[in-house]
């Protein structure tokens, strides 16, 4: 009898690991940004980041709430975050509008605002997998970083010299130069 049990524990492992097989490499799997999520995506992938960011400690921001820092980190939002996550009173990007998840707008709503500053530092320098969202340890420095937290999570509070900081193009780069069309010979 505890054989029979046994096996059939088995069989239903194979069965379902095969169906989850052949549910992804036969092109079942939503994987295009306009279909539908998977059965539980949000909710697994909601509870993973939650329990992950939970694990780590959470200090307080060693940059001061103040309008220096706030203009430092609306530099640095607009230089890196802007393109996904938007600036206030502005439309969403093209890239925004073709991902998913959406990424979140942070200057609409609540944005962040409701996020201690820690949480927003932990997502900004780890990123979060399957999202788009990149980590940034790798370029920003985490006076950067605490001074982009800082300000997103007092976003809903922030002075007008701020406002009209974020309001202004961001700078960019000088455009290479047009390469050279091919000769025919």
């Amino acid at each position: 009898m505890f054989k029979a049990f046994v096996i059939g524990i088995l069989i239903g492992v194979l069965l379902v690991t095969g169906g989850a097989w052949f549910y992804f490499t036969t092109g079942w799997a939503p994987v295009a940004v306009a279909d539908p999520p998977m059965l539980f995506e949000k909710k697994l992938a909601h509870g993973a980041l939650n329990a992950r960011i939970g694990k780590d400690p959470h200090t307080d921001a060693p940059v001061p709430a103040d309008e220096a820092s706030y203009l430092a980190g609306a530099d640095i939002y607009k230089q890196n975050c802007a393109v996904c996550h938007g600036l206030p009173g502005e439309a969403q990007s093209a890239i925004a509008k073709g991902m998913f998840p959406k990424p979140p707008e942070l200057f609409h709503g609540t944005g962040v605002t409701d996020d201690p500053a820690w949480e927003t530092f932990w997502k900004a320098k780890n990123g979060i997998r399957l999202t788009g969202m990149p980590g940034f340890k790798g370029s920003l420095n985490d006076t950067q970083l605490w001074q982009v937290s800082v300000l997103l999570a007092n976003a809903d509070k922030i002075p007008p010299a701020v406002k009209a900081a974020l309001a202004s193009t961001p700078s960019t780069p000088p455009s290479p130069p047009p390469a050279a069309a091919p000769t025919k010979k």
